[in-house]
């Protein structure tokens, strides 16, 4: 029987020479393809071992940083909560004391008035009020005056207050009861400007 050599390799002569040249056939040589397709699967292999390693670590400081997260939402969350209905105590507290002010405001309003009016009749000479009506947003006021320039000087007298934005004379006429002087009852109305 005659044997050939294929591989190219001389023969062993012993069994363990015999069984390395068998694990260089199975493993094949150093630039064989067998080779490089085991080492590329083996390099990507590691390389995907250490990028999930490396995700998973990322997952983990990430799950503990969303812990503190919402454990600082939480706080946060009973704090607003705090926050907020102490905003509405102070806004309720607010809208009290504005309805306080705005009672003690329309409390004084008619003072204010007559106070005006009595300051600007005293200040002007040869004036008498009869009489004096609110009616909201006017007030009609009644009297005599000995001319009517004093009629006059009133009104400017009343405008110049700034309690009164318009005021305008309704009816002037000379009063005939008195014989021994000249009179003149008038009547004016004011709109209340504000004040």
């Amino acid at each position: 029987m005659i044997r050939i050599n294929l591989l190219g390799q001389a023969r062993p002569k012993n069994k363990r020479a015999a069984a390395s040249a068998a694990a260089v056939m199975e493993m094949g040589e150093v630039g064989s393809p067998k080779l490089k397709i085991v080492l590329v699967v083996l390099l990507a292999g590691t390389l995907n071992a250490g990028y999930w390693y490396r995700l998973d670590k990322q997952k983990q400081s990430i799950a503990a940083k969303m812990e503190v997260a919402e454990q600082r939402n939480r706080e946060l969350a009973e704090v607003k909560a705090r926050y907020l209905e102490r905003q509405r105590q102070a806004d309720s507290y607010k809208r009290r004391v504005d309805v306080i002010d705005q009672l003690r405001a329309n409390q004084s309003g008619p003072v204010n008035l007559l106070n005006t009016i009595g300051d600007t009749i005293n200040g002007t000479e040869a004036v008498w009020l009869s009489t004096m009506k609110d009616l909201g947003p006017n007030v009609d006021i009644e009297g005599m005056a000995l001319s009517t320039d004093a009629v006059a000087t009133l009104i400017e007298n009343l405008q110049k207050t700034g309690y009164f934005k318009n005021i305008e004379i309704k009816e002037t006429f000379q009063d005939d009861s008195y014989k021994d002087m000249q009179a003149f009852q008038f009547v004016l109305t004011c709109e209340k400007g504000k004040s």
